[in-house]
């Protein structure tokens, strides 16, 4: 959800998304939600963050960092949004994830738009999660 609100509001930036555990596709709930917004993710397909992700990312936003390979990454620094996985949630739940996660990205765009960088971050973004 992130990565698909960052592409919509930044245009001319890019975003890379990835999870720990990625699910085998996106959850149909988040589909459906994302979908409700304008934006059609049944294409999509989960993938593993991996170094090479991390390692051409300026920033690495993390929804809940509970792995130690990107939550402490080398060199970078990762801000963590602590948003919980809308997997297995109910309908009005992940439209609430949703809701956040637009909210923040939107505050993230503001930020990379205006050149300001969150404390100790680098200059630049990739999204991940935890699924």
């Amino acid at each position: 959800m992130a990565r698909a609100f960052f592409e919509q509001m930044a245009p001319g930036h890019t975003a890379a998304s990835g999870g720990s555990s990625p699910a085998a596709r996106v959850h149909p709930e988040v589909v459906e939600v994302v979908r409700e917004v304008g934006i059609d993710l049944s294409a999509m397909v989960p993938r593993r963050v991996d170094a090479d992700m991390l390692s051409g990312a300026d920033l690495v936003i993390s929804m809940g960092c509970d792995d130690p390979a990107v939550c402490d990454y080398p060199g970078r620094k990762v801000e963590d949004w602590g948003i919980e996985d809308p997997a297995g949630k109910s309908l009005p739940e992940v439209r609430r994830i949703r809701d956040l996660l637009r909210d923040r990205v939107r505050e993230l765009v503001a930020r990379v738009e205006r050149g300001v960088r969150s404390p100790g971050a680098p200059d630049t973004h990739a999204l991940g999660s935890s699924s």
